[in-house]
């Protein structure tokens, strides 16, 4: 078979070995990160080697002891600028006539998109979810892949009135095959954002919209998303500075399941060993602190001491406190806190600003706020909600008139809105994050970005019409060549169909908001592409900025008459989170497909395939959840079993009375909400007196170039009701995973690190589903009350106020 083949590159022994900065996350000489982290180290790494059983394994081995391939020169331009732990993980090895887009890609596409979209669009009404991860694809269509690739005939099955026809068998399951069908489950099998105003409108104002109409909606947005991506894929994706971490995790178990089934090997047989070994463990793990004993999931000993202490009670307890010396053994209180995903994958610098904001947060500004002059208002510190004056839920829809306006004798009747004191504070700095995301890049990222567009255009004087990827010489870059380019239009076609549709919408009067606000939506979605995507590509930390926009939308609603159906809020957050939220997880797809060495074509089609398939099976879920479960979801009814609460609804209903019936203007205008607007101002300051010390101090070992103040401002307001426990637990996970074995275990960590990453979540997503069928689906089993899951307090804080 012909095929293109270049060897993985493997660094000389004891020679300029290279390795990855936990701090900076940049590619430098392991000796001088050794002399980073321990300046009175002697040593540097390039001279350990490290047991493994009866295998030895020298530097630059990574996850394929076994290969004998000659050595690149470390200043080769082919690899030099390629981060060590991506050199690693990714084959430098690429067969061009492997199967892609085959029959067994199709049906295997199908057969997990299709349940994935049902199961995450209804967990979004339910308290407890049945998560369908991406790593449970990844896992099962490896075999189920193989078993077709044995049991189907080779044979030619030709397509009726069209002259073409496709091989059932075309051979045995490949690697490509594999990855795309990820890849399209990645894009498919998940919930859609705009279900919320369909739920919103029909719920709450008895206007169904239009089936036809909610499902081109839906499909819409998700198009508008991945056409952004386009805006960033020249330098994001192709960019080989940029590891994208979890594209890396997800390329570390494809290239493990790769080797492992095409040509077994010692280090591929122990990874994969690791890895089911793990991934069961976990799963058995999980059933303790998520049903069985649920104390491990907020190990408060503080409470343990003075169990009826109401100030050690608060300060140790990790639901409605502080959660200081507050450990959890639950994953998904270590791994998935502050949306920065899973601490093996994140970096560590990032994770130390996670746990700067914690330590903020939760040791300083709550205290100040309980019992020193930090807030006026002294209702519902921890809460959600939005309160009276007397501390009580304020009941929002009573604020509604049958016309979707505010009614005002009412709004004068039960007062203005109360927030709690952190979930105040928790909005400046949801502000604070939106701006600083941009002035960050701009001062940080300018000569990086610069440099690209110099590239760019260099190519396009020069290139007469070259692959987009002839900008970069690196090796991945180079194996890309040998298959065409997605064109630029392709992208403006989906967007122009998006937005034809959308724009055909709005006129219509289907979409509650004036079409002037649409272009506004996709001018900010466009904007923030970039600096969220810069972030997210290096940091692994995702922004979250839905309330921001559902504020800006509610400062333009109130700046005209009519449109004040808080339904518009939610179509307006869902064009414009859309827009760079879908443009993020399509660069991060796609960045699999780099890596895996897949025809960006394919990868193209296997996105947009997934999500088409997807989109009409979440618009069902809705409908058919609607139906039957309407009164619950409204509150007219209770739900025995209390599942079907639809707090994510709730929730942005909230917010959207709060910004387009109240209004902004009128809500800043309270004392409470005075000093929230500064926050936009502070996201733009700070990031500027950061970028001068920075200046003036380059070499300073305070680092200031790593005191990101959008990852610090979005965590500190990223704390969700009264949850503090994990956060220290995670950063000691951290501080164990991305400093201590990264720095004196280097090898381990290379060969097991992201196998781990997979293991631990697919591990407890995988618990999170059979938790779901066995005790939620139907017949709601709780677990009976003990020592270990009191029913008063699991966690035994049985004083906290």
């Amino acid at each position: 078979m012909a095929s293109r083949f270049v060897k993985r590159w493997l660094p000389k022994q004891n020679q300029g070995q290279e390795g990855v900065d936990p701090n900076t996350d940049q590619i430098i000489p392991i000796p001088q990160i050794d002399s980073l982290l321990n300046p009175d180290s002697k040593e540097g790494l390039q001279n350990t080697s490290v047991e493994v059983g009866e295998e030895k394994v020298e530097p630059g081995s990574g996850t394929s002891a076994d290969d004998s391939s000659s050595a690149l020169d470390d200043d080769d331009p082919a690899i030099r600028d390629i981060p060590s732990n991506v050199r690693r993980i990714v084959s430098f090895e690429d067969d061009p006539t492997l199967p892609t887009l085959t029959f067994r890609y199709f049906v295997l596409t199908l057969l997990f998109v299709i349940p994935g979209a049902f199961l995450s669009q209804m967990s979004h009404y339910r308290t407890n979810y049945a998560p369908y991860s991406i790593f449970f694809v990844q896992i099962c269509s490896n075999y189920l892949g193989q078993w077709m690739a044995a049991v189907l005939p080779p044979v030619q099955v030709k397509i009726p009135f069209t002259g073409l026809g496709f091989n059932l068998n075309p051979g045995p399951f490949s690697v490509k095959e594999h990855v795309l069908i990820t890849i399209s489950a990645a894009s498919g099998a998940t919930y859609n954002l705009a279900f919320m105003p369909v739920s919103i409108a029909s719920l709450f104002f008895n206007e169904t919209i239009n089936p036809a109409i909610a499902i081109f909606f839906m499909w819409s947005v998700v198009i508008t998303g991945y056409s952004f991506a386009a805006i960033s894929r020249q330098f994001l994706l192709y960019d080989p500075q940029y590891p994208w971490f979890q594209a890396l995790c997800q390329t570390a178990l494809f290239e493990t399941q790769k080797t492992q089934r095409e040509h077994p090997s010692p280090t591929s047989r122990k990874q994969m060993y690791v890895f089911f070994a793990v991934l069961g463990a976990v799963i058995l793990w999980q059933f303790f602190p998520e049903y069985v004993f649920p104390m491990l999931g907020s190990l408060a000993f503080l409470c343990w001491v003075a169990p009826r202490n109401a100030t050690a009670n608060f300060i140790g307890a990790g639901f409605g406190g502080m959660g200081f010396m507050n450990l959890s053994l639950d994953w998904a209180n270590v791994s998935s806190l502050g949306n920065n995903g899973s601490l093996f994958l994140t970096p560590y610098w990032t994770q130390v600003l996670i746990f700067m904001a914690f330590v903020v947060n939760c040791w300083i500004l709550l205290p100040w706020a309980k019992w020193g002059n930090l807030g006026s208002y002294k209702h519902g510190l921890m809460s959600n909600d939005v309160l009276m004056a007397n501390g009580t839920q304020y009941p929002l829809t009573e604020l509604l008139t049958p016309q979707s306006t505010l009614n005002e004798t009412a709004y004068a009747e039960l007062g203005p809105l109360y927030l709690g004191t952190q979930m105040l504070w928790g909005m400046f700095f949801d502000y604070a994050s939106y701006t600083s995301a941009v002035a960050w890049v701009g001062l940080f990222a300018y000569p990086t970005i610069k440099a690209t567009i110099i590239k760019i255009r260099a190519r396009n004087e020069n290139a007469n019409g070259e692959s987009i990827n002839y900008q970069y010489n690196d090796q991945l870059n180079i194996l890309m060549r040998a298959y065409k380019e997605v064109p630029v239009w392709w992208y403006i076609a989906l967007f122009s169909t998006s937005f034809v549709a959308i724009t055909s919408m709005v006129a219509s009067g289907h979409l509650y908001i004036p079409y002037w606000t649409y272009l506004i939506a996709l001018a900010t979605g466009a904007i923030m592409v970039t600096p969220l995507g810069w972030l997210y590509a290096l940091s692994n930390y995702q922004l979250p900025i839905g309330t921001t926009n559902e504020l800006l939308y509610g400062l333009m609603i109130n700046s005209i008459s009519g449109h004040k159906n808080p339904t518009g809020a939610t179509i307006y957050s869902s064009i414009a989170g859309d827009a760079w939220y879908r443009a993020q997880t399509m660069l991060q797809d796609q960045k699999i497909g780099h890596y895996m060495h897949i025809p960006p074509r394919a990868t193209f089609f296997s996105q947009v395939f997934g999500a088409s398939i997807g989109i009409p099976i979440n618009y069902a879920v809705v409908r058919w959840v609607i139906s039957t479960k309407r009164d619950y979801l409204t509150g007219a009814a209770t739900d025995p079993s209390h599942q079907w609460t639809g707090q994510p609804v709730i929730s942005s209903l909230s917010t959207s009375v709060q910004y387009v019936l109240v209004g902004p203007r009128r809500l800043f205008q309270e004392p409470l909400f005075h000093v929230l607007p500064y926050g936009f101002l502070a996201g733009l300051l700070v990031p500027v007196i950061v970028f001068l010390l920075h200046r003036t101090f380059p070499s300073s070992k305070l680092k200031f170039h790593l005191w990101n103040t959008t990852i610090f401002f979005s965590s500190l307001a990223n704390f969700y009701g009264n949850i503090s426990s994990g956060y220290l637990s995670q950063f000691i996970g951290s501080f164990v995973v991305m400093y201590w074995a990264f720095r004196y275990r280097y090898q381990l960590w290379a060969r097991y690190n992201y196998i781990l990453a997979a293991a631990f979540d697919a591990g407890f997503n995988f618990n999170m589903l059979l938790i779901f069928l066995f005790f939620g689906s139907g017949k709601v089993t709780p677990m009976p009350n003990w020592w270990g899951n009191d029913a008063t307090s699991s966690e035994r804080c049985f004083a906290l106020e």
